[in-house]
């Protein structure tokens, strides 16, 4: 909920950017719970001695209190609710948590509600840096709960021509966010084989709960193996490269 006191606004937020301005100061990206993705000046947030120092650096969720002069919001005052900063320790969580960050800044609105953004990201978040889970299952898990939250939900419900259930082999058109029976495939360089665990997975990200979203695991070869069918799934949307993905990729 926004309270607002003339032109203060309290938000609660994670922060996915930040960019140096002069000596002193930063302007912040923020994915907020109320606003969506906004950008906020942070002045003097680089003197160890401010108190905006600890809530404004990168992957910090906290709750800032803002000024909104125009169309620019000033951070007035800020409080951490909790820090990612343990995702630094290892560079394959740090590089995943900038990657996650990345997506949100693409996909996440502006200037309205997104609660069920913020939850994805930070349970996300929580995952890699305290949970200890496998990194390509949860990015896999990201990226398609994403892709549901941006309007881009596949269709897997049954086969999308003969309506069949499941096959021991099946088949998902990255293209198309369909899924095909061993006898109804087109076999387009798009689509791609997937057995039970995949299929049911893929499943499971999209129907399920959220509260449900990360209690399954399944072993590491099919983790990498559903982490490269989201991640194309997520470029073909996107129609463009990340280069935070390309770094994570890069690291393995």
């Amino acid at each position: 909920m926004i309270v607002k006191n003339k032109t203060r606004i309290k938000v609660q937020a994670l922060v996915i950017k930040e960019m140096n301005i002069g000596d002193a100061d930063k302007l912040l990206t923020l994915l907020s719970k109320e606003l969506g993705v906004i950008k906020a000046f942070s002045s003097g947030s680089k003197n160890i001695k401010s108190k905006r120092f600890s809530a404004s650096s990168l992957l910090t969720y906290a709750e800032f209190s803002l000024i909104k002069v125009n169309d620019t919001y000033k951070i007035h005052e800020a409080e951490v609710i909790k820090s990612f900063f343990n995702a630094g320790i290892d560079i394959c969580v740090l590089s995943l948590a900038q990657y996650f960050c990345e997506l949100a800044l693409n996909y996440t609105p502006s200037e309205t509600e997104s609660h069920e953004y913020l939850r994805l990201f930070l349970n996300s978040l929580d995952q890699i840096t305290n949970k200890n889970r496998n990194l390509f299952l949860i990015k896999a898990i990201t990226e398609l709960r994403l892709m549901k939250l941006a309007g881009y939900m596949p269709n897997l419900i049954a086969c999308d021509n003969c309506a069949k259930y499941e096959d021991d082999i099946m088949y998902f058109d990255i293209k198309t966010g369909n899924l095909y029976c061993n006898n109804c495939k087109n076999g387009t360089a798009f689509e791609k084989t997937i057995n039970k665990t995949i299929l049911d997975s893929l499943r499971h990200i999209v129907f399920c709960d959220f509260s449900k979203l990360y209690s399954f695991d399944i072993p590491e070869e099919s983790a990498i193996l559903l982490s490269k069918i989201t991640e194309e799934y997520v470029i073909l949307r996107s129609e463009r490269s990340f280069l935070t993905l390309s770094f994570f990729k890069n690291l393995f």
